[in-house]
């Protein structure tokens, strides 16, 4: 098995493409070593002890480095772990853990959302699966709905995308110009 690794616009991050499907449907952020108690790979690559977050995306593994990590020592490590994990076909999850999809449901909302807002909310999220997911996940992460309320959109960023110096910009002048433009009721774009 070989895993290809990628950089990401995030200097702390690594992106590694095991060429297999890692979540088949949705994504999975550990951002604690103890979110991670959730997922053997995940809490092996927080065991290294230099990792900060650990993100599944579809057929990817972004890992975050600590600060003062040095990734010429902490790639091979994770490049084990996940070899590992992948060629004895082990489980992603722990058995009984919540594993499964990151789904935004209401409950993950910031604002409490007009019902006379539901069609905006349709395009926001449609725009945001055709056009914006498929990008941020290029990048190594992902990006998650948290609401609109008044003209503004709140999103939240996930894997290598999460503290990633561009992220300010991508939010601004990427996504907010692109929801502005096709969904004229858009004013404004926050990190939640």
């Amino acid at each position: 098995m070989f895993i290809e690794t990628e950089t990401t616009p995030n200097p702390s991050s690594l992106k590694f493409l095991p060429g297999r499907p890692v979540m088949g449907k949705g994504t999975r952020e550990f951002a604690s070593p103890e979110a991670a108690e959730a997922s053997p790979l995940a809490q092996a690559i927080f065991d290294t002890g230099e990792a900060t977050n650990v993100f599944y995306g579809g057929d990817f593994v972004t890992v975050t480095a600590a600060p003062g990590a040095n990734w010429s020592d902490l790639k091979p490590q994770v490049l084990s772990i996940l070899l590992d994990h992948f060629v004895s076909e082990a489980p992603l999850f722990a058995p009984g853990t919540a594993g499964g999809i990151a789904v935004p449901g209401q409950s993950d909302l910031l604002v409490e959302e007009n019902e006379d807002d539901a069609d905006i909310v349709v395009q926001i999220h449609e725009l945001l699966e055709s056009r914006v997911r498929p990008a941020v996940a290029g990048d190594g992460g992902d990006i998650q709905y948290r609401g609109y309320k008044d003209g503004v959109v709140y999103l939240q960023m996930q894997g290598a995308c999460a503290g990633c110096p561009s992220s300010s910009a991508t939010l601004k002048h990427g996504i907010e110009s692109l929801l502005k433009h096709y969904v004229p009721e858009v004013v404004e774009v926050r990190e939640a």
